[in-house]
């Protein structure tokens, strides 16, 4: 008889549940090598998916190094506040010294409140409607002058949605970002009482009060676009009014956790399609 090859890897394997004392089988199941090798490649599968849908779906995924927790987030959207403060409290000091240098040379002082987002209620619902007219006045003329490409000569071309240049509606951080199924806009957190402004000439088409969403107020604009600003406290336009790029349309909050922040939630449609307003808007 002749020997057999220790080094041949046998093609059949049995697998046994034996009783330790009485050594019978209680179980026993018979397996192929190609049985074998796809076993250990499902087992391997299985246990990848399961390891993914753990770190996907579960809180395990901030274990992560590197991954945002929800102090991170909540650290990074204060900080673009405290920014945003400074940014006011630079600019409202440079105004005061551009009307300071005016008086000094002999000039008109002008009055630069209406430039300054003040962050209250009370901003201008203490003014009389005459005082406002006056000061979306200085705000329009204000922004058509740093417009490069002039807001009030669009109406005399036809520019692609590419070349329009967007009034930002607000500046903030967006903490929901824009997805077509799941979310179609953006949310940017800011300050209660944060001043909204329209992102570009246009007609208030629809407004109206929800329990979740606050102050609805929707624009028109020319090239078939819609812009909706919803999660306000207050709207400061009323339906069939005409607006321009820059002009204060609703104040901020109302809906969030919290007394001191809330976010603007911002949709921007074209021909019935929602389009991602970080492609065309720097917040």
């Amino acid at each position: 008889m002749g020997r057999q090859n220790p080094d041949r890897l046998p093609r059949n394997f049995r697998l046994s549940l034996v009783d330790n004392e009485t050594h019978n089988t209680l179980r026993s199941i018979r397996f192929g090598r190609a049985q074998l090798i796809y076993g250990i490649i499902t087992a391997v599968l299985a246990v990848l998916l399961v390891s993914y849908l753990l770190f996907a779906f579960t809180p395990l995924r901030t274990i992560i190094p590197g991954y945002p927790n929800a102090h991170s987030r909540r650290q990074a959207v204060a900080n673009a506040l405290k920014i945003d403060s400074l940014e006011n409290a630079v600019t409202r000091w440079s105004l005061y010294a551009e009307g300071l240098s005016s008086v000094l040379t002999g000039g008109t002082p002008v009055d630069f409140d209406s430039l300054v987002h003040a962050g209250r209620t009370r901003y201008l619902s203490d003014k009389d409607p005459a005082e406002l007219a006056r000061r979306d006045s200085l705000l329009q003329e204000t922004v058509q002058k740093e417009e490069q490409f002039g807001v009030g000569a669009r109406d005399e071309r036809d520019l692609p949605i590419e070349g329009i240049h967007f009034f930002a509606p607000l500046k903030g951080v967006v903490t929901s970002a824009y997805d077509r199924v799941t979310h179609p806009a953006i949310d940017i957190a800011a300050r209660t009482g944060s001043v909204v402004s329209a992102v570009l000439d246009g007609t208030v088409i629809f407004t109206a009060w929800d329990a979740e969403q606050g102050y609805i107020l929707i624009l028109q604009h020319r090239e078939d676009l819609l812009s909706i600003y919803t999660n306000n406290q207050k709207l400061l336009k009323s339906t069939g009014e005409t607006v321009k790029a820059g002009t204060p349309v609703a104040l901020v909050g109302g809906t969030g956790r919290t007394a001191d922040t809330d976010h603007l939630h911002f949709e921007l449609w074209q021909n019935g399609q929602s389009l991602d307003p970080t492609r065309y808007i720097s917040f």
